[in-house]
C-alpha cells in the first residue's frame, strides 16, 4: 500500500479572502516602514559597494571571530567586518573610499600590530568598489524591464489584471527582504542582491501557479462570487505550496547552520524570501484581483478569441 504524506487534507476550506484586508494592510505598513527606514537609516552596505581593504588572516587555534573584532574595534581606517574563512582563518574587510598606496601600507600597518605577532596575513589587497552609481542605477533598470516583462507575459498569458497583481505581489517581496537587512544591519553585498533575485523569481513561480488554478476555477464556477472562488483555488495550490516551499525551507536552515559567516546573508534573504513569497501568493496577488474585478466574461473572451485565431490558421 502506498504511503503518502500530506501537508493539508483534501476538501480544505480556508477563508484566506475573509482575512485578505487585514494581509493587506500589515503589507502596506510594511512597505512604508521600508522607504522610511531606507532614507533615514539606510542599508549597511558591503566593501562589494564601498570599496576598501581586504585581508585574509591565519590566526592561532582557540581565537575566536569575537577577539579579533575586540582588537580591532578602535581601526582609524573604518569598522572592519569579520568572518570566518574556513578552518583558523578569517577575512577582514574594512571599508572605506579609494585608497592610494601609502594608506594601504597604513592600513596594514595598523591591523599588524593590533592583531600581534602571531597571526600570519596570507594576502592583502584593496577591493575597487564594485558596484558604482552607474552600475546600481543600471541593475535598478534592469530590475524594473524584468517586472514590465514578466507583466506583459502574465497579460497575454492570463489578464492584465492578472500581470499587475503579479506585479505587486513581486514588489512586496523585494521591499520586505530589504526591511529585514535594514532593521538587522547585517552586511549588504553582492551575494545579497543575487539572493533577492532569486527571492523575485521564486515568488513569480509561486504567484503563477495559483494564477492557473484561479482561471480554471473562474471558468468553472462562472456564477460564484469571486472570493469564493480564490479561496477554492488557494485551498486547492495549498498543498503543492507548502511542500515545496517546507522542501527549500529545509534546505536553507541546515546552510544557516553549516553554511557559515560568509553566505549569512544570502541565506537570510532566501529563507525570509521563502515565507513572504508564500505569503504574497495568498494575501497580495490574490486580493489585487478582487479590487481590480476580474470577471469570468474577460477569460471567456480570451477563449473565444483564441479559438477564432486557431480556426483562422487552420
Amino acid at each position: 500500500m502506498a504511503f503518502r504524506l500530506r501537508f493539508i487534507k483534501d476538501n480544505t476550506k480556508i477563508d484566506f479572502m475573509g482575512h485578505h484586508k487585514i494581509g493587506m494592510f500589515i503589507g502596506i505598513a510594511l512597505i512604508v516602514a521600508t522607504f522610511f527606514l531606507l532614507f533615514t537609516r539606510g542599508l549597511n552596505y558591503g566593501i562589494d559597494f564601498t570599496g576598501g581593504v581586504l585581508m585574509e588572516v591565519s590566526v592561532p587555534e582557540g581565537m575566536k571571530v569575537e577577539d579579533v573584532r575586540n582588537k580591532l574595534g578602535e581601526l582609524k581606517a573604518g569598522k572592519p567586518s569579520i568572518q570566518e574563512f574556513g578552518e583558523n582563518t578569517l577575512m577582514i574587510k574594512i571599508p572605506g573610499k579609494e585608497a592610494d598606496t601609502a594608506t594601504q601600507k597604513e592600513i596594514y600597518a595598523e591591523v599588524s600590530n593590533a592583531l600581534g605577532k602571531d597571526v600570519e596575513f596570507r594576502r592583502t589587497e584593496y577591493v575597487g568598489p564594485q558596484v558604482g552609481k552607474e552600475l546600481i542605477m543600471t541593475g535598478v533598470w534592469a530590475f524594473v524591464y524584468s517586472m514590465i516583462g514578466i507583466m506583459c507575459y502574465i497579460w497575454m498569458r492570463y489578464e492584465w489584471q492578472f500581470g499587475v497583481a503579479s506585479i505587486a505581489s513581486l514588489a512586496h517581496d523585494v521591499i520586505l527582504t530589504l526591511l529585514f537587512f535594514i532593521i538587522t544591519g547585517i552586511e549588504f553585498d553582492l551575494a545579497t542582491v543575487a539572493a533577492i533575485l532569486l527571492v523575485a523569481g521564486y515568488s513569480v513561480n509561486d504567484t503563477v501557479i495559483v494564477f492557473d488554478r484561479i482561471r480554471e476555477k473562474l471558468r468553472k464556477y462562472r456564477k460564484m462570487p469571486l472570493p469564493e472562488v480564490l479561496n477554492i483555488a488557494i485551498n486547492e495550490t495549498l498543498g503543492r505550496t507548502l511542500i515545496t516551499s517546507s522542501t527549500t525551507f529545509a534546505v536553507m536552515c541546515v546552510l544557516a547552520v553549516l553554511g557559515g559567516a560568509a553566505i549569512q546573508g544570502f541565506i537570510y534573504a532566501m529563507i525570509l524570501g521563502i515565507v513572504i513569497g508564500t505569503l504574497s501568493s495568498i494575501y497580495v496577488a490574490a486580493p489585487v484581483l478582487i479590487y481590480l474585478k476580474v470577471r469570468p466574461e474577460m477569460l471567456a473572451q480570451s477563449e473565444e478569441a483564441e479559438a477564432d485565431g486557431a480556426a483562422e490558421k487552420a
